[in-house]
């Protein structure tokens, strides 16, 4: 993280105790649990007083991950959460740009708080403007990446011990998948190699994130790889789980991670999308894509969504039989827009 007058003022402040509170994104994951809980533990040796703030309940698969127990949930305990953001002094907010995504309940409280030092860290384009301190840089790999380099600006790269380099390490390889998106830079690999020289063990964090299914997540990406569809003229592959196949399997947050990425296993597909129902009757959709198709743009264009350009969420309150057909409706639109103005989608 280069050197600027925000990083220089951030170091300023943080020369004396202060309360201080981390909020991640809802629906937590790798990243924003590696990198909330990296912060908050450098933050804490610093002598600051630290409480980690998740909207929601953590996935199963990432429960293991060191100081995991200490993160509140505010849907678990709002009156604790608000007391925690009311006595801080300082907020960062990781992994996230925009405060909606924190929830509509959390996100009001954020909004109300009165003299507070907003900071935000985040690799996500299109940053709103909530912070007065804002490192936002949508070239980087991740939000872990990005606290490796605060903590190392601010002289604090020593302080990195084992755990704190667990949970960045798991940060990074989830968000790249596992090194292979294109963010992946040579920094993003020296940091890796840091971090392993820290005690970040890659083998055993591969293992705990993709070799620990239980019987029933394999049942249901089972189930998911029987619901895959293929597009060969838009060279889309797409998944539809409806609530029904998630019962099936005793469905639990974060059982479904990972699982878009199947559709691009294909050999000829560029884009791959998971849709799966919520209990509420709304609809998730999951997006990834190759080479120079714009899986963010698709989503932010139809389903309310976002993110970076080979991985990116979007959402729907139409059900999952109306969020297909729509899918369906406006997929050969899109795809040929991009035929037109972009041959190498074809690389």
């Amino acid at each position: 993280m280069k050197t600027n007058p925000d990083l220089i003022e951030i170091k300023s402040i943080l020369e004396k105790p202060q309360k201080i509170s981390i909020v991640i994104h809802k629906n937590p994951d790798g990243d924003a649990m590696g990198s909330g809980l990296a912060l908050k533990k450098f933050l804490e040796k610093k002598g600051h007083e630290v409480w980690l703030i998740s909207p929601n309940t953590l996935p199963d698969y990432l429960k293991w991950l060191p100081g995991s127990k200490q993160i509140l949930i505010f849907d678990k305990d709002k009156k604790k959460v608000k007391q925690a953001l009311e006595q801080s002094q300082i907020i960062f907010t990781l992994d996230f740009n925009d405060l909606s995504r924190t929830g509509e309940d959390l996100e009001n409280i954020l909004n109300n708080l009165k003299n507070k030092i907003f900071v935000m860290i985040d690799h996500h384009l299109h940053p709103k403007n909530y912070a007065q301190f804002t490192f936002s840089d949508s070239n980087k790999s991740s939000t872990s990446e990005m606290i490796y380099d605060f903590i190392s600006a601010l002289n604090g790269a020593h302080a990195i011990d084992k755990d704190m380099a667990t949970n960045l390490y798991t940060g990074i390889m989830t968000d790249t998948g596992s090194f292979k998106f294109p963010a992946t830079t040579p920094h993003t690999m020296k940091v890796a190699g840091e971090l392993m020289k820290k005690g970040a063990e890659h083998n055993q964090i591969q293992i705990k994130i993709y070799d620990s299914f239980t019987q029933d997540k394999l049942g249901l990406l089972g189930e998911a790889l029987k619901r895959l569809h293929f597009l060969p003229e838009y060279k889309t592959a797409y998944i539809v789980l409806d609530q029904n196949a998630l019962k099936k399997y005793h469905y639990k947050k974060g059982d479904t991670e990972g699982f878009v990425n199947y559709g691009l296993a294909l050999k000829d597909a560029i884009f791959a999308v998971l849709f799966t129902e919520n209990e509420d009757g709304s609809v998730r959709i999951s997006f990834r894509s190759k080479n120079h198709f714009p899986a963010n743009e698709f989503a932010q264009k139809y389903f309310n969504g976002g993110g970076h350009l080979n991985a990116a969420g979007g959402r729907t309150k139409m059900n999952i039989e109306e969020a297909e057909k729509y899918f369906l409706k406006v997929l050969p639109k899109f795809y040929r827009e991009y035929q037109m103005k972009n041959s190498k989608i074809y690389d």
